[in-house]
């Protein structure tokens, strides 16, 4: 299956956008996959400046890649400006969102209505050619120039990340500078439909990739290779990359967290994955599997370690329901057995968007060290973790499914099968 990034087509191939139906797929899903990529930009952008008159911003000046493509649609060298904040895109209350861009590539999203102009950055390769001095009050005069012109008067302006420099660049221009990103972030928590039919599509992807894992563990395959077929996969189905390289297997699934390596998988052991994928249209898709390895059965252990991840994860879901208080998620929580507690996975559910995102859950002894209380709401899409791994084991299992929160409970975005021999389940 092929899919096209209807977020992220060019000016040159308007014959590729098609009319797309907004109603469900023709196979009875109960979430639908076909969505209208301009209603999708143009509702993200509703969603922000709403928050923005809510919180009294003027504009905002967005560097992280992540909040420039919730904004607008545009995408440009993604995992180079990750690194490099040297591009901005200005959003103001009212009037016209203008693109800084890298020098030569404006035409990568000038083709996009949400995009009104294109200027070049005027911080571009500043930092790396010991220019920040000297580009800084450019950009400050700039911005403070169009909060003139658009602001109505108002001086409050949000940075979502930015170097210090500039910063003090715009606060010199007379502007009341803020840092926006848990506000972003706040805003993105509730997802439109159009998104939730990129995070079911993104979702597909990533499970025809985990698919193609399962169906090459064998004895003898390294963790890099099995890793190296999900990335593969994830790229052939429209995806865009993995944030991490959570592929382990035997002794290296316990403690949790350790990246793919080049160690060769035995017979016998575990084989635990997250897919932690950045996929189609750039939206998140976020489950875990562990997998046994062949030929022969599981051992009694890891069946248990299995059984109680399985039984956490689904424990979990069943409790969550719209208006149902972050703390009160912590306190009717699946109760960990003492002896797993140390090894304890950090949250019990995280929100999913563009990438992890709001809320974080985190267990009920570590609430009011990682979490602040919330309302879990429809149209939130969680995911519901589960590690089960003890101090001096020799196994650990990885576990998590991905869920809309809908107005009278939860549905699930994963659909992808549990290992029936771990589960103890006999054909």
């Amino acid at each position: 299956m092929s899919i096209v990034d209807f977020d992220n087509l060019t000016d040159n191939e308007p014959d590729a956008i098609p009319v797309v139906p907004s109603a469900p797929m023709a196979n009875g899903d109960s979430i639908p996959t076909a969505f209208d990529p301009v209603q999708l930009r143009g509702g993200r952008l509703k969603r922000l400046r709403a928050m923005m008159a809510e919180q009294g911003y003027a504009a905002l000046v967005l560097f992280d890649p992540y909040n420039q493509r919730y904004a607008t649609g545009s995408r440009n060298m993604f995992g180079y400006f990750l690194r490099n904040s040297t591009r901005y895109i200005y959003v103001p209350l009212e009037g016209p969102v203008i693109l800084f861009e890298y020098p030569g590539s404006a035409h990568v999203s000038t083709w996009l209505e949400t995009i009104d102009e294109a200027r070049t950055s005027k911080v571009v390769w500043s930092a790396v050619n010991q220019r920040d001095n000297m580009s800084s009050d450019p950009f400050g005069i700039e911005i403070a120039e169009l909060m003139k012109e658009h602001g109505k008067g108002n001086k409050k302006i949000g940075l979502d990340r930015c170097t210090m420099n500039l910063a003090r660049s715009l606060e010199a221009q007379g502007l009341d500078v803020y840092d926006c990103m848990q506000d972003t972030l706040h805003c993105r928590r509730i997802k439109t439909p159009e998104e939730i039919a990129c995070l079911a599509q993104s979702m597909a992807g990533s499970e025809a990739a985990v698919a193609a894992v399962e169906a090459a563990i064998k004895p003898g395959v390294t963790e890099n290779e099995l890793f190296a077929i999900m990335y593969g996969d994830v790229i052939r189905q429209g995806g865009e990359f993995i944030e991490t390289r959570l592929l382990s297997s035997g002794p290296r699934t316990n403690p949790w967290f350790n990246e793919a390596s080049n160690r060769v998988i035995r017979p016998g052991e575990l084989v635990a994955l997250d897919t932690d994928t950045i996929g189609c249209h750039g939206y998140y898709s976020d489950f875990s599997r562990t997998f046994h390895v062949g030929p022969g059965k599981p051992t009694a252990y890891q069946q248990s370690l299995y059984r109680m991840a399985y039984d956490q994860v689904h424990h979990n879901m069943s409790i969550l329901k719209p208006g149902m208080s972050y703390r009160e998620i912590a306190e009717n929580a699946w109760k960990i057995p003492e002896r797993f507690l140390d090894r304890r996975y950090p949250s019990i559910i995280h929100g999913v968007g563009m990438h992890g995102e709001t809320p974080l859950v985190a267990h009920h002894m570590d609430f009011d060290r990682f979490s602040k209380d919330g309302i879990l709401e429809p149209g939130m899409v969680v995911s519901v973790e589960s590690y089960i791994g003890e101090v001096g084991g020799a196994d650990g299992v990885k576990l998590e499914e991905e869920v809309l929160v809908t107005d009278t409970g939860i549905e699930k975005l994963s659909r992808y099968p549990f290992d029936e021999a771990l589960l103890g389940k006999e054909f």
